[in-house]
């Protein structure tokens, strides 16, 4: 089965798949076709090993606007454990296994710049509620940073702690000094703090955090249903790296 995909790219974030017609094509082909994509495009077909037969289309933005390859990306998330607020462990893709979710990563739980980015992703809830799609924040640290960052933003979606950071580092997001201390970084501060935001030097400064450094930086993604089903993904390049919130709506909730 041979089916042909367009893709639109953004000059400004990224990018996303959307069919050439209304119609919405299968994924997942009953043999071992390839898909057929346009010649310009950089995706990669995907195929998870714990699935032989999934062929998944992934595509990738990143903060220079290109598009990338998501190679196993999928597969490595499938093994990627988290835990909610109270303590419960689940496995990061049972999150999106049934549903569609917008999934935060943020640089840590202290975080001035993460806050503002759960306020601008939770400022869409009502819109993601229409649309059945899931908001989801994950934070590299502990079950008790993750339950101070809930309580004291008010969250509205759901908070999942990553203490091994594997989600991280399955989704290559960066990670350094270089990509925390930025003159952009410094401005984006200087703004959430003109706006009301505040770090959370405790939580900073726990053993969880402060033994990584906190030069951490996080992302989003939109992905499911479907283990394997990343449609979009962000990698920030310096602390308060957001992508245009209308681009993240345009693939979760079209």
């Amino acid at each position: 089965m041979t089916m042909t995909l367009s893709t639109s790219i953004s000059p400004i974030t990224g990018t996303y798949l959307s069919p050439a017609t209304n119609s919405k094509p299968s994924l997942y082909p009953t043999n071992n076709s390839m898909l057929t994509l346009p010649p310009t495009t950089k995706t990669t077909v995907l195929t998870c090993s714990s699935h032989p037969r999934r062929h998944v289309v992934a595509a990738v933005s990143s903060s220079s606007g290109t598009a990338e390859s998501l190679v196993e990306t999928g597969g490595l998330l499938e093994r990627v454990e988290v835990f909610d607020v109270n303590g419960k462990s689940i496995l990061i893709s049972d999150l999106w296994k049934d549903r569609k979710a917008v999934v935060a990563f943020a640089r840590h739980f202290g975080c001035v710049l993460c806050r503002k980015r759960a306020d601008m992703l939770a400022a869409k809830k009502d819109r993601m509620d229409a649309s059945g799609v899931a908001l989801v924040l994950i934070g590299p640290g502990s079950v008790d940073q993750a339950r101070a960052f809930s309580e004291q933003t008010n969250f509205k979606g759901e908070v999942y702690a990553d203490p091994s950071y594997a989600s991280y580092k399955a989704l290559s997001f960066v990670s350094g000094v270089t990509t925390t201390f930025t003159p952009g970084s410094a401005l984006k501060i200087i703004e959430a703090y003109m706006e009301g935001y505040r770090q959370d030097w405790e939580l900073s400064f726990e053993k969880d955090t402060r033994t990584r450094g906190g030069w951490q930086q996080g992302g989003i993604i939109v992905a499911g249903p479907g283990i394997s089903n990343i449609s979009y993904i962000h990698r920030d390049k310096e602390a308060g790296d957001d992508p245009e919130v209308e681009e993240i709506m345009k693939v979760c909730c079209p």
